[in-house]
């Protein structure tokens, strides 16, 4: 049966799918909308050419999620080839013009030529809602991030000792304090008994000691800056957008856990200590929490950015770097949950301090455990086992 590759040049509103065969021949080209009943018609089409037919695709969501989802439902061999790569290979190709046809072909003739691709396939119910809610989540950190950062800008400019005063970050109460008080002369005018009475209202906790610190700031300075009331007004509103903002990140951590704890390998991955259920939930998202995706865990610490590699050139040898591509979000969960494990787990704290003896740094003795604890990850997930903290005699999976 004559054997087929077709490869896709992924957009938002159209694809451009090209079919080639063995010697790399153009059978078909074809720029579809991106809509169900044309996708349809695409893949009987090709199908009806061949029914050996291995899909290409330089997307593995957004816009190319609904051709996906159908190749998958058709039981469709397909393959994922990032953009970046498709990039880099085009210029081995003739012609320096780029077009979504010339594209589409270099995906089908790479997935033609190269055997260490692999495949893509759907990711269950749990591991998709868990990728939404923990993007919803990093969005919804950087909005939070963003707001204090141009709170205390606003506040730096009017106001700077009341700035200094308090980390906006992790204290409500300074952020209650804003909502009502902002500048050094309505808080003297309050006095502090009246403002701890005012905060204590609004069941801030500790709100004499919040009170002697907002006015001490006030005591420190009694001139009134020019544009200190609009200021204010802005502060006052991007206090309240912080506070919003807190509220749903709580709501969202709420389900991202509820929602981690009905996958298969939740108690499994969260026996291992420094795995909190979002650091979890966003291996999940981010895995789709199947190793087999990936066939080896060297090969996951190399998406992770945990296995260095070689530059070496000439006489130059033993030059590891870390890989230039990898997946930052994955390497912080890694890297987060070891920084963890080395203060409240022995076995891990034996190996950090062991690192540290050997000379490296915190960083490097860190991130040598975080590898060393995606061997365990692997070997619990593959097994669906949870961590023990003295394994049976002989199990390689020790921390």
């Amino acid at each position: 049966m004559r054997e087929l590759w077709a490869g896709t040049d992924a957009g938002k509103g159209e694809h451009h799918c090209t079919v080639i065969d063995t010697n790399g021949t153009k059978i078909l080209s074809r720029r579809v909308p991106n809509n169900e009943p044309e996708l349809l018609e695409l893949i009987s089409d090709v199908l009806d050419i061949s029914q050996e037919v291995t899909w290409a695709i330089d997307l593995n969501a957004g816009g190319a999620a609904l051709l996906i989802a159908l190749l998958v439902n058709h039981g469709q061999r397909l393959l994922y080839i990032p953009g970046r790569t498709i990039h880099h290979a085009s210029a081995a190709y003739r012609g320096d013009g780029k077009t979504d046809a010339k594209d589409a072909y270099v995906i089908a003739d790479q997935a033609r030529m190269r055997s260490d691709l692999q495949p893509l396939a759907a990711g269950d119910d749990i591991s998709v809602d868990l990728k939404i809610l923990t993007a919803r989540r990093y969005d919804l950190t950087a909005d939070r991030t963003r707001a204090i950062n141009r709170m205390r800008a606003q506040m730096l400019e009017y106001f700077p000792a009341l700035e200094r005063a308090f980390d906006y970050s992790g204290s409500k109460a300074a952020l209650v304090l804003l909502t009502g008080y902002q500048t050094p002369t309505g808080m003297r005018r309050m006095g502090t008994s009246r403002l701890t009475a005012w905060l204590k209202n609004r069941k801030v906790r500790n709100s004499a000691a919040v009170a002697a610190t907002a006015m001490a700031a006030a005591e420190s300075q009694h001139t009134a800056v020019p544009g200190e009331k609009l200021s204010a007004a802005m502060v006052v509103r991007l206090a309240k957008e912080v506070m919003t903002l807190d509220e749903e990140i709580a709501e969202i951590d709420a389900l991202v856990e509820s929602r981690f704890r009905e996958h298969r390998h939740a108690e499994a991955i969260l026996s291992l200590p420094g795995m909190g259920p979002l650091l979890s939930a966003e291996f999940i998202a981010i895995t789709g929490g199947d190793m087999s995706a990936f066939g080896t865990c060297d090969r996951l610490a190399g998406v992770a950015g945990l296995a260095p590699v070689p530059r070496d050139s000439g006489r130059i040898s033993g030059n590891l770097h870390r890989s230039r591509r990898y997946n930052r979000r994955l390497l912080r969960v890694f890297y987060l949950s070891a920084q963890i494990a080395a203060r409240c787990c022995p076995v891990s704290k034996r190996f950090y301090d062991r690192k540290r003896g050997e000379g490296k740094g915190h960083k490097q003795a860190i991130l040598a455990l975080a590898r060393r604890r995606l061997n365990v990850m692997w070997a619990l997930v593959r097994d669906n086992r949870t961590f023990e903290l003295n394994p049976p005699r002989g199990d390689s999976a020790a921390a």
